[in-house]
């Protein structure tokens, strides 16, 4: 196994269920907002403290409505042609976190005074954030602080937070200052502001602020409104960019007062332009009204059916636990759920690759999603329909034929200006094919095909059959030229194997698609079918390709070359390259890294986890032998992959270690990135270590099918899935495993091969070690 160059130590308690900071340090605060963030999948916030912190600390405020972005011109050192002309950047909204406390003119820092005892813990179960604190001010004043927030999972334009204040050694004048600031910057790539203020209004305890960004066109509105104490006052006033409301108290020692706060927040996207400030206002004022504890109440519920549902249950490791939990948790708080959105790489939680959302959708986070929270999967894909058409664009900017997905995006068109780290991978458009196809196979949600999912087959194979070509050279197979596959650091090679794979795969799905459409919906498929102008030659074209493809296996290795040119490249020793020079494209000229058998990232390891059915035990461990000691790791979605595939082929100290890096990566903070934001993909991945790792669950032809294992230092596990309308339960022991029908007909699954029915009230047990 390949070593890794790191001396991992646990920053947080071991705690199943929270993650808890006992001491604050500014040196951490950066690494903490990413961990400390929440979302509700609109809209997210990191870990930032409501007083705020000096300048001399690290932070990168942040608060984020999903999809919502600023254009910037791309500037090249030397342009090409067609290639892309704007950025898209997600932007830092209006700050409505700011609470100031102030003691008789004292003003509440962490970094003045002393601090007694200091306590921030996130509740994954409830979806909590809270924060205490006991402060002695520089005159000697003892205070107890709590803060509370959390964005509600039942009302996506709803956050709420809660302060309150307990004087400890002294009685008199205790004020409490909430802001809502309008004068916000990015600190990534647009560095600097995005937002301009229209109006701001403040009336009594509510106001609000309407913002505009400068190039894209987008309107953001932030209102809010407050609760005290019984008998004290909210004082607003609008200032040119930002609200001030002020709650002034006279507490007795040890006697407590607090302040209620209630955001709305809605842009132009989903609310007239004309009412967005009476929206936000009447959201706001309702949520007063109905108080901290219905709201909460509601959204707890949520997070009970979520985690019903959704989480793995580990017994004998509670930081792999943990690691679990922190990762489902940060995976709902940044997905979108209204078929507009998707999840950026850093969720919600981070300006780092902009909030563009990647293939890590189709490959990591919805296999997360796809077996617990199916709608959401379906929104996800409705995302994909609702840029079909930029897509088209895109492809036509190519010269291609269909639809061309982009490789980095919010809405639609390539935002990345290095077309050898993005447009080169036009294996996304086989990825969300791919995706729609596990879709379709766990749920049998035919509408979803009928309405969205077959023309978006149907563009992408047209974009396969017109991007390659028959080469006599190869014996007249279909060949694609000047791609790249997952490895990055692989671009513009030929035949990559991937690529060629997923593309067949791809041809294949629309054909089937188009059989499924003429059976079960004729004439929505007739009108498709003539809105698209497609022909019965070009069937037929679709299904030559997919005959032909050209895929690369080497009979002498005995493996399948990642693309025509690998075998050729220069050997190296991976192990041997220092430390510090990881990640290679941080520190290597591009040219320097492509000369060498380097592998980012899981590539044909990929492919034989995602077409398992495919390829042999054998070709897939000889694949894993071969690629293994040349992959680098560089990306947070390779180890995942391997730890999977080494499940598969029985090298289970290689599955265990590749998952710890991947189950704890931001907890840990392993890459020492984590104050970038989280990594979502890598996140995700660790649910697929379990059930498709060590559970080795596949759907193959509509049947589930699972080759359990149980690693030595655990003492079980167990998880549900939901497929074609039922729920099952799955719980792996010692020797044995037991399948429980929770909802739902009874099904046939298989257990290590053989086939196994479990009907309604059954508990099934199996042999780890037998059929």
């Amino acid at each position: 196994m390949r070593a890794f160059h790191r001396n991992i130590r646990a920053i947080y308690p071991f705690e199943e269920w929270r993650i808890t900071e006992t001491e604050f340090n500014p040196e951490h605060n950066h690494r903490n907002e990413s961990i400390f963030a929440i979302g509700n999948g609109y809209m997210g916030m990191r870990g930032t403290f409501e007083e705020g912190l000096p300048g001399t600390v690290p932070s990168t405020p942040g608060i984020y409505v999903n999809g919502i972005y600023e254009t910037s011109p791309i500037i090249y050192g030397e342009y090409m042609a067609r290639q892309p002309q704007e950025y898209q950047t997600m932007i830092n909204i209006t700050d409505w976190r700011i609470i100031e406390v102030a003691l008789e003119g004292e003003r509440f820092s962490l970094l003045d005074g002393t601090v007694e005892r200091y306590q921030r813990t996130l509740d994954l179960k409830q979806g909590l954030l809270t924060r205490e604190v006991t402060w002695q001010s520089p005159t000697g004043k003892r205070v107890e602080l709590s803060f509370e927030r959390f964005i509600s999972q039942t009302d996506q334009h709803l956050a709420v937070q809660r302060c309150a204040v307990r004087p400890l050694n002294f009685s008199g004048k205790v004020t409490l200052t909430s802001r809502v600031q309008g004068a916000v910057q990015n600190y990534h790539h647009i560095q600097g502001r995005t937002l301009d203020v229209v109006f701001s209004k403040a009336e009594n305890a509510s106001g609000c602020i309407l913002s505009k960004t400068r190039r894209s066109g987008f309107h953001v509105c932030v209102g809010v409104s407050h609760t005290a104490s019984p008998g004290v006052a909210v004082v607003g006033r609008a200032e040119e960019e930002q609200l001030a409301f002020t709650a002034e108290y006279v507490l007795s020692q040890g006697e407590r007062g607090f302040l209620e706060k209630y955001i709305a927040v809605t842009t132009c996207r989903e609310t007239a332009q004309e009412g967005l400030g009476e929206f936000v206002l009447s959201h706001a004022q309702k949520a007063a009204q109905a108080g901290w504890g219905t709201l909460f109440a509601s959204h707890v519920e949520f997070m009970e059916d979520y985690w019903a549902d959704t989480d793995i249950q580990l017994e004998g490791d509670p930081a792999l636990q943990q690691g679990l939990r922190f990762n489902a948790f940060q995976l709902l708080c940044s997905t979108g759920r209204d078929g507009l959105t998707n999840i950026a790489a850093k969720g919600l939680t981070g300006e780092y690759y902009e909030g563009h959302y990647f293939w890590d959708t189709e490959t990591y986070i919805i296999p997360f999603f796809l077996y617990s929270q199916p709608k959401l999967v379906r929104k996800l894909l409705e995302y994909r329909y609702s840029i079909l058409d930029a897509a088209r664009e895109n492809a036509a900017r190519m010269k291609d034929k269909g639809a061309l997905y982009t490789w980095r995006t919010i809405n639609g068109h390539e935002a990345s200006g290095n077309f050898l780290g993005s447009t080169v991978q036009y294996h996304i458009n086989a990825d969300i094919a791919y995706a729609i196809h596990k879709y379709l196979e766990a749920t049998e949600d035919w509408e979803f095909l009928r309405d969205m999912g077959a023309e978006i087959l149907f563009e992408t194979a047209r974009c396969w059959a017109g991007r390659g070509a028959f080469i006599a050279a190869k014996g007249g197979r279909f060949c694609i030229n000047e791609v790249c596959g997952p490895d990055e650091y692989k671009p513009g090679g030929n035949n990559n194997c991937y690529t060629n794979y997923m593309a067949k795969f791809n041809l294949e799905l629309a054909l089937k698609a188009r059989e499924i459409m003429e059976e079960k919906y004729p004439e929505q498929y007739h009108a498709l079918a003539a809105r698209l102008n497609l022909e019965e030659s070009e069937f037929a074209q679709w299904q030559k390709c997919a005959e032909l493809m050209y895929l690369p296996y080497d009979e002498e290795l005995g493996i399948h070359p990642q693309d025509d040119s690998f075998l050729f490249k220069d050997p190296i020793d991976v192990d041997a390259i220092p430390p510090e020079e990881i990640p290679l494209v941080r520190n290597w000229h591009p040219l320097t890294i492509w000369r060498y058998q380097l592998i980012k990232q899981a590539d044909v390891v990929l492919l034989q986890y995602l077409l398992g059915d495919q390829f042999t035990l054998e070709e897939k461990k000889a694949n894993y032998d071969y690629y293994e000691p040349k992959t680098t790791h560089d990306s947070s979605l390779s180890p995942s992959i391997y730890s999977i595939m080494a499940a598969e082929i029985g090298y289970h100290d290689h599955a265990y270690n590749y998952f710890m890096q991947t189950s704890r990566l931001d907890l840990d903070d392993y890459n020492k990135n984590t104050w970038q934001g989280v990594h979502t993909a890598c996140m995700a991945g660790s649910w697929m270590c379990i059930v498709n790792g060590f559970a080795g669950m596949r759907a193959y032809d509509g049947i589930l099918r699972f080759k359990p294992t149980l690693p030595e230092k655990w003492q079980g596990y167990s998880f549900k899935v939901k497929f074609r309308g039922r729920q099952l339960q799955v719980t792996v022991e010692d020797d044995h495993t037991i399948y429980r029908l929770i909802q739902g007909e009874g099904m046939e699954i298989y257990h290590n091969g053989t086939p196994v029915t479990v009907s309604p009230g059954d508990a099934i047990s199996r042999r780890n070690d037998a059929p």
